[in-house]
This record gives structure tokens, sequence and C-alpha cells, in this order.
């Protein structure tokens, strides 16, 4: 099984916070359009076409901002190029403002049965100040739009620990979410990425700086919350109901294959090799409409795999497996993991079982420095 990684590279206005790679110039889109139907045509070797495609993932930037009929052609190539399941996951990324009852009917009639939708908070402050584009208003409106046209597989982004979001509104926003029984819910604590709004505004005073405090408060706060609601916390940013787990993020956490097409899309042969397009769209426009492609790529080593393989499990619900790590890199290995995690143990951030390596709650916090101290 392998999934498929679309990046639309188009948003209609800068979100203060965001470091991903969009543009919100639109003039191109039809001619990014050919050039990525002309990637996905390709005849690369690097892709294996035989392998069964489980989950297709349309992700940006805005995808919402495409018609259904751009959508469709895009879902159209993909089905004549690969061989996809009966039973693929389908998710669109989408902003509320994009979503009306019509739209989503149409969506739902291409083959798209899963959305992810970028709602951030239900507090219409924290959304001006974000710079969205919908509203307060929009975010519950689209809820109730989706639920009523039959999509019952969904996920809502939120974001935690920016500076206007007090306790009680992040216990509303939680609320919200228990109240409407939103299936999945991705949540993610407000980082300040170079190169973006949020870090100019910091840097110029015009915003105040975000407190790690009160972050780690909020993220102890959301798991609480969350799981006296239902909610499984199967990895550290993501959350389901029973059964509606994201098989495509999962996917990237299991190591399996996935072929990204589109600037800045990612892609991984699910053995050593790693792959990522040229992060510019004009570039990769002008390459790939002459069918040239535009990546760079690296060939991983043992020790790489084994520490991604780390960074990764630790992450999930399943957290690392000391079997798998003996089959795949060796008894030593595993035993110095062991080794090096019973202080965390003895510390409360990391429960050790038989075969099996979990963060706690408390663990939680501390992810990238326990795996950083695990690696080789």
């Amino acid at each position: 099984m392998a999934g498929i990684y679309i990046h639309i590279p188009f948003c209609k206005q800068a979100c203060t916070y965001c470091n991903f790679h969009f543009s919100t110039q639109l003039q191109n889109k039809q001619a990014f359009l050919t050039g990525l139907q002309n990637e996905i045509s390709s005849n690369d070797a690097f892709i294996d076409r035989n392998v069964i495609i489980d989950t297709i993932y349309f992700g940006g930037g805005t995808p919402s901002l495409l018609s259904s009929r751009e959508l469709n052609e895009i879902l159209q190539n993909i089905f004549t190029q690969f061989k996809v399941s009966a039973n693929v996951e389908i998710t669109l990324e989408a902003n509320p403002d994009d979503i009306n009852s019509e739209v989503v009917a149409s969506w739902i009639k291409i083959g798209i049965n899963r959305l992810s939708v970028g709602i951030q908070s239900f507090v219409e402050e924290e959304l001006i100040w974000m710079n969205r584009a919908h509203t307060s208003k929009h975010a519950l409106d689209c809820i109730d739009i989706i639920q009523e046209s039959g999509i019952h597989n969904f996920s809502v982004d939120l974001i935690f620990g920016g500076p206007l979001l007090s306790d009680e509104a992040l216990e509303k926003n939680i609320q919200i979410i228990s109240e409407k029984s939103i299936p999945h819910i991705s949540c993610y604590a407000l980082t300040v990425e170079e190169k973006t709004a949020l870090q100019y505004l910091i840097k110029t005073q015009k915003s105040p700086p975000t407190n790690s405090e009160k972050q780690a408060a909020q993220f102890l706060m959301t798991m609480k919350l969350l799981a006296e609601s239902g909610y499984e916390q199967y990895e550290i940013s993501n959350y389901a109901k029973p059964n509606k787990r994201s098989k495509h993020n999962s996917s990237y956490w299991q190591g399996k294959p996935y072929w990204g097409f589109g600037p800045a899309a990612h892609s991984f042969n699910g053995i050593n090799n790693r792959r990522w397009n040229v992060s510019n769209n004009s570039i990769y426009i002008k390459n790939w409409l002459s069918h040239q492609p535009a990546f760079e790529e690296e060939v991983l080593t043992e020790t790489q795999k084994l520490n991604e393989y780390i960074m990764t499990a630790l992450r999930t619900i399943e957290g690392i497996n000391l079997n798998e790590i003996k089959n795949q890199f060796g008894e030593e290995k595993a035993a110095f993991i062991l080794a090096q995690s019973k202080k965390y143990e003895i510390a409360g951030k990391l429960f050790i079982h038989p075969n099996q390596i979990q963060l706690t709650s408390t663990g939680k916090l501390f992810a990238d420095g326990i795996s950083a101290e695990l690696f080789f």
C-alpha cells in the first residue's frame, strides 16, 4: 500500500504564522495544473506504479481554491496512472469560507470522501490576528454543512498557545469540537517560523511573543479535555474518534511509501530514498511544462533510517517497537535504546513495556528532546 500527496500552492491570503510553500498570485494556476498533470504522468522509475494506492491527499496551500472540475481532472489522471484501491481515502484540505452545500456535493460526486478543514480557532479575535480569511461564523457553519452533506469522515485543525488565546477560550474551542462530535482533530502549538509575518510582528514588538509555559499548560489541557470527550490521541498532534484515524498521515508514521506531486512535495520509496520538489512555482512550472523534473533527493543510511523510526514511532500511541528494531537494525541497537530510556521512565516521561516504549502525557512535552537522546 502507498499514498499520493498533491501540493496545491495557492492561497487567498497569507496567514501570519504560515511558512508552508504557497503563493497568493493565481495568474499561473492553469500553467501549474498542466505541469502538475505532466509530473503525475511522467515516466519516472522512482515511482512504483504497481503498488496499490490507498490514500490520496490534496494539501497546500488551499486546494479548495480549485474548482471541482480541476480537482476531478487530477484525480482521473491519478486513476489512469496508478492502481488505486476501491476503498481509497481521498482527503481535501479546505478553508471554511470555501465550503457550502453545493461545493461539498460536487466534491462528493468526484470521489472526495474526507475533508481536513483549517479552522484554527472559533474565536473571532484570534482569526483576525492570524489573518485568516474566514470568520467564527464560517467555522461553525461549515461543520454543520459537512455533516448534513453526508461526509462523516473529516478533520479540523486547531492552534493553541497563541498570545490571544486564554485557557477559557481554548476550553470553549474544545467544547465546540466535542458538542459537534467532530471525528478527527489535528491540534498544534503556535510556532514562530523563520520569514513569517508572525516572526516580524514579534521582532518589531507589534505582537506579544509566544509563552512556552502557557503553551505547555494548554497542551496538557487539550490532551485532558479531548480524552474526556472520547478522543484517542494516536499521535502527538492528532486525536480521533474510534475508527476515524487519518489513513494518509498514519502511513507517514508507519514508513509506507508515498509519492508527492507539485512544488515542495516530498516522496519516499518506502526503503531508503527521499525526494523533494523545488519550492518555487515558477521553476516548477517552467520545468514541468517541458517535462523536466525539478527535485533534490537523498539516500538514507541505516543510521538515518533508525533515527527516523525512533522519531516518528515515539510520537505515536503505539510507540517504539523494540522487536522491530531488533529485526531491522540488530539487538545491540534495541538494547541501547532500552538502556537510554530508563532515566526517562524514572522521570515519568516514558512507559517501558517488554517490547514497547511509549511517551507519558508529561513526556509528550519533551518528545523531540527524548528522541534526540535515543538517536545514534
